[in-house]
């Protein structure tokens, strides 16, 4: 029974995911996100579960920054999961007589409508995780009048839901990811992803556009692009790329191969089924068998046989 961590306390979203992704698994909670990595990397747990990005909010910086910087991961595994925000306190609590709320800054900026129309007055502080929030109302004493969690932290922590579905979205979705130590990859599916954090060799014009040609003719449809400051000094930045594909694949390997020849440094972070299960569209001229053949062609060539 492998043993994943995860960023805890228990009932966070990230908790519900890694029940999802492997329900037989042993569960450590950490407290933030690098812990969980780092955790994995030290081999206290065999893997990791990490939020990733988020539909309304974007990537979670920290977990780019932890897979760019930190020893070597490897993605094996991604989930999509639907978020739905609950407004949690003790029993007998009222909402007009709530004054703080404790959750975590994504919760705020999620539910902003819902605390504008039910709770103008009341302070918003930022927790670290919207578990912990839930935990720190339910203990005697607290500052916090009410935590904005999901519904299974009120079930952990024995708070009441006082109000459910509070998000701004009805349709928000986190996108989490189960990593590992670097190892055996995935086998390709047919309905794959690939991630890379790639650095530039150096400044100069066009220097994006190269990266993006090498995947463009190759037909390779890229699924996320972030950038993130390298932290030597304004305007130098690294980049992290979501890909269809598997690197088994001959356009990706191609297009891999094309990005090390150009820039600083690629660091794999591995190739894994999509929990989406869309198949990309292969562009002609671009499918495994095409570029085998185009090779066996230019060896003729070189062999003197054309």
């Amino acid at each position: 029974m492998p043993r994943l961590a995860y960023l805890g306390p228990e009932g966070t979203f990230t908790e519900e995911a890694l029940r999802l992704l492997d329900p037989t698994a042993e569960r450590l909670p950490c407290a933030t996100v690098s812990a969980a990595l780092n955790a994995a990397r030290a081999g206290e747990a065999d893997g990791a579960v990490v939020p990733l990005e988020n539909s309304i909010e974007g990537a979670i910086t920290t977990t780019l920054d932890e897979f760019a910087w930190g020893e070597p991961l490897l993605i094996t595994a991604e989930l999509l999961l639907p978020v739905q925000f609950s407004l949690l306190a003790r029993p007998d609590t009222e909402i007009p007589h709530i004054k703080r709320v404790y959750t975590h800054p994504a919760a705020i900026t999620q539910c902003r409508a819902f605390l504008a129309r039910e709770l103008p007055d009341a302070v918003v502080v930022a927790a670290p995780s919207t578990a912990a929030a839930a935990q720190e109302v339910s203990l005697p004493g607290s500052p916090y009048d009410a935590a904005i969690a999901a519904r299974i932290a009120g079930e952990h922590y024995g708070l009441v839901e006082l109000a459910t579905d509070i998000g701004d979205r009805s349709d928000t979705v986190t996108r989490f990811v189960r990593v590992s130590r670097p190892g055996r990859l995935p086998e390709p599916t047919g309905s794959d992803r690939t991630t890379l954090v790639v650095f530039l060799a150096d400044d100069h014009p066009g220097a994006l556009l190269e990266m993006l040609t090498e995947f463009s003719v190759r037909g390779v449809n890229l699924t996320r692009i972030e950038s993130r400051p390298t932290g030597d000094g304004i305007g130098r930045y690294f980049f992290h790329f979501d890909f269809e594909g598997h690197v088994a694949d001959a356009r990706v390997g191609e297009a891999i191969s094309g990005l090390h020849r150009i820039c600083g440094e690629v660091r794999f972070l591995g190739s894994y089924p999509r929990a989406d299960g869309i198949a990309p569209q292969i562009k002609r001229g671009t499918a495994d068998a095409e570029f085998a053949e185009a090779g066996e062609w230019l060896a003729r060539i070189r062999a003197g046989q054309v």
